[in-house]
């Protein structure tokens, strides 16, 4: 069934039952469906029409639920923009968006977050939705006791692909904006459910673990699942979190606008291992080449960008969607990412995946973050340098640190010059902007 399906069935079946939490609102499946069918009325009153675009800005509560569905069974296509979205911004999509026709079966176009070039529309079928939210449903166990907190922006994949499949289940999602005040997600967990999820990106679980690990670790029997993704998470935080919650699955996911959730690992195996996302998922075939390029199939992907199909035929190729990631598969059959083709930093003719020093480096027990980049040298030309967020009360030391990435990796691997920062830039879900630090090397 499809979202929308299964929030009508669940009405008809299970009408008290909770499907929506955002702060003081609380929405039954029953609830819920009679907001939906309103909201549907409403849109086509304003003329929107089944086959056509409605775009507008993510409210990060109930409503986008709402709305995001009621688009949906009007037959229209959903445009959701970040709540922030500039009124230049929105007004370019809602121009490109409206200017196009669309195949049958488009349910939504979301535009990625652009930090390694322009930002594209990512036109994704009803098809691809519910394959993906089955992907989820048969890798992690979603029921309908199961309450998933959502803490990113709506109209981004990590928390819109948790609504689907939670809802699909017959679950209840939490909606808490961000994670700035951790005391709004340990709030949610004491509300009444059998079992709690959520997605964190690897900053996010960085902070818990930083600030709140012994609060965490209070609420280990009631924590089904934590899944992350979207950006490197470092084996030192794989193990603290595991041992915060030592009953809980921890995933590691593979997933992306374009192409869904695919792959996933439960680091909570006590190896911890660094880049490994695991096995494909129900719905996705994932193969690694000789040349470590990663290649995806199945029905979980996009049928192409909006107004673009030269970026589309680029990337997608009867069926099959190349990515940008790199990889191996181990002895065990279990597929781990080594770095993105273009973050690579070629210094002297070795080839050097910026995260690994920086999981090298973060290991430091002064440094709070960190971030590895091309600089320019008057004699070697490029070289590495290490963009370093001192823990609080401490300096930077770049003998310490050096000494400490000399231990653990290969000594072209040492970043030449070392600078402290107040912060490094990232995205609001938690990968490094690294487009913000390109030095046109």
């Amino acid at each position: 069934m499809t979202l929308e399906q299964s929030i009508e069935h669940y009405a008809g079946t299970a009408p008290e039952r909770t499907a929506l939490v955002c702060g003081e609102q609380t929405l039954s499946y029953s609830a819920l469906w009679e907001a939906i069918v309103r909201k549907e009325e409403e849109l086509r009153g304003e003329g929107l029409k089944a086959g056509r675009p409605y775009i507008w800005r993510s409210s990060g509560d109930c409503l986008f639920v709402v709305t995001y569905c009621a688009v949906h069974r009007l037959g229209a296509i959903a445009v959701p923009l970040e709540q922030g979205a500039p009124e230049e911004s929105f007004l370019a999509i809602k121009r490109q968006t409206e200017a196009q026709t669309y195949a049958p079966g488009i349910s939504d176009i979301l535009y990625t977050t652009g930090t390694t070039g322009q930002s594209k529309g990512v036109m994704l079928s009803e098809t691809a939705l519910c394959s993906c939210a089955d992907n989820f449903i048969n890798a992690f166990g979603f029921d309908s006791g199961l309450c998933m907190i959502v803490s990113g922006p709506l109209n981004h994949i990590a928390s819109l692909f948790k609504i689907h499949p939670t809802l699909t289940a017959g679950g209840a999602v939490c909606i808490i904006n961000g994670l700035r005040d951790p005391n709004l997600f340990f709030e949610a967990l004491e509300l009444p459910f059998d079992g709690f999820a959520a997605f964190l990106v690897p900053a996010s679980i960085h902070i818990l673990l930083s600030f709140s690990a012994q609060r965490l670790t209070s609420h280990s029997g009631k924590i089904r699942f934590i899944e992350t993704g979207a950006a490197p998470i470092s084996s030192a935080d794989m193990a603290a979190l595991a041992e915060c919650l030592p009953h809980s699955d921890l995933w590691n996911t593979l997933g992306g606008t374009e192409f869904g959730a695919v792959c996933t690992y439960n680091f909570n195996d006590g190896r911890y291992m660094e880049g490994c996302i695991g096995r494909p998922m129900k719905n996705s075939t994932v193969e690694v080449d000789a040349e470590g390029s990663i290649s995806i199939s199945g029905p979980t992907l996009m049928s192409g960008y909006v107004a673009d199909p030269e970026s589309s035929a680029k990337v997608l190729k009867d069926g099959v969607l190349r990515i940008s990631d790199r990889g191996f598969v181990d002895e065990d059959g279990l597929i781990h990412l080594t770095g993105r083709a273009d973050d690579v930093i070629n210094v002297g003719g070795f080839k050097i995946d910026p995260v690994e020093v920086e999981n090298a480096a973060g290991s430091h027990p002064d440094i709070e973050d960190c971030l590895c980049v091309a600089a320019a040298h008057p004699l070697l030309g490029t070289v590495l340098k290490l963009l370093v967020v001192p823990k609080q009360g401490r300096s930077l030391d770049k003998r310490s640190i050096a000494l400490h990435i000399k231990a653990r990796l290969e000594p072209y691997k040492i970043p030449t010059y070392y600078e402290a920062v107040p912060s490094i830039k990232r995205t609001f879900n938690g990968k490094a902007d690294r487009k913000a630090y390109r030095l046109g090397l």
